[in-house]
């Protein structure tokens, strides 16, 4: 009710202001030396992957956090993982702005922000050092992407960089290559530029003989159905160990032009992705056969629209607009619905529910 009544307020500032002032009151929570962990467990939300236990399947999108300074804070808010990023191996001040935009009309964002982060070194240190004091309750991913001003023909060589620096801290690590506000990023989804980057990642030494953390693949909403199988093809071929659908499209279906922004260049999220994200999700689930876990993200606001992607073949699910939009009691409400639906259904758990409308 609180947030309700003072988001009209916060609303008429400029979007990135309202985030970067979010973050940094965030950033007092995060120093606080108590730390809860999801309010919110049940043995019908748990699920086991990748040898990590998440006690609810809701998590913190990328692009939140993005240079990894809060993993103490999204357990606070009933959070069960927490992805930060997206970190490059440079650091970089993203696009000029403006560069981010509400469509509140349409429950929507758009964003051309351009992987704006303190870069990969800056933020290992800082993360390191913040792991070491005090540990997290909830897994936390790392996702990584190509930095502005390398060349796609040095792209492995540069995910590499930022690899051998953050995956040591990660419970997982996304390679982002679908994010359309970096040029020509897109382009690393093609299938040989796509296998030489989780080559050049799978074959880095991390410091200390650590283990290789999980590495996922993030993928755009825009593919046609030929990319899409050139990419579950990569991921399996090359020991990928699962996939994110999606990310933020170019598209702007269904998006009145009349509405303020909507014309501005950059990845829109929110509602209008919310039913080609889950079309993703399924047609990745249909070709996986489920032999890889998949994340779902895109236009989820409530348990109904977690329910869906879960029924569609994701085993997780991911919110970012939801959040901006619905406030600190999102992640909360979204999982009590959740725990409903899946009642109604007669599914005893989450992972009961994975894929039965998959097709």
């Amino acid at each position: 009710m609180l947030y309700a009544t003072i988001r009209p307020l916060l609303f008429r500032i400029d979007p990135e202001t309202t985030h970067e002032l979010a973050m940094q009151l965030l950033g007092l929570v995060e120093r606080l030396p108590a730390t809860a962990g999801p309010t919110r467990t049940d043995a019908a939300l748990e699920r086991r992957i990748w040898g990590l236990r998440f006690p609810n399947p809701v998590g913190l999108a990328a692009g939140f956090d993005k240079s990894a300074r809060l993993p103490h804070v999204w357990q606070r808010f009933g959070f069960g993982f927490a992805e930060l990023g997206t970190i490059t191996a440079l650091p970089q001040s993203g696009n000029p702005k403006p560069r981010l935009f509400r469509l509140r009309e349409a429950d929507a964002l758009i964003n051309r922000l351009g992987f704006n982060n303190d870069g990969a070194e800056a933020v290992a240190h800082r993360l390191g050092r913040r792991l070491a004091e005090r540990p997290v309750a909830i897994p936390l991913g790392i996702n990584i992407g190509k930095s502005a001003a390398v060349a796609l023909a040095d792209a492995p060589a540069d995910y590499r960089q930022s690899y051998q620096l953050l995956a040591g801290l990660a419970d997982y690590v996304t390679i982002n290559v679908s994010s359309p506000n970096t040029k020509g990023l897109r382009d690393l989804q093609a299938a040989a530029a796509l296998s030489a980057i989780v080559d050049a990642v799978r074959s880095t030494p991390l410091p200390g003989d650590k283990r290789h953390p999980p590495l996922l693949i993030k993928v755009a909403p825009d593919l046609d159905d030929a990319h899409l199988r050139d990419i579950v093809d990569v991921a399996l071929e090359c020991g990928v160990d699962g996939l994110i659908a999606t990310n933020t499209t170019v598209g702007r279906d269904g998006l009145p032009d009349s509405l303020p922004a909507a014309t501005e260049a950059g990845g829109l999220s929110g509602r209008p992705l919310t039913a080609r994200s889950t079309a993703v999700v399924r047609r990745l689930r249909s070709l996986i056969g489920g032999r890889l876990p998949i994340i779902g993200v895109g236009g989820i606001f409530d348990g109904d629209d977690a329910f869906e992607k879960i029924e569609a073949g994701a085993d997780l699910v991911q919110m970012y607009t939801g959040f901006v939009y619905g406030g600190p009691t999102a992640p909360r409400r979204v999982i009590e619905r959740l725990l409903q639906r899946l009642e109604q259904s007669g599914f005893d758990s989450v992972e009961a529910a994975v894929g039965s409308a998959a097709g």
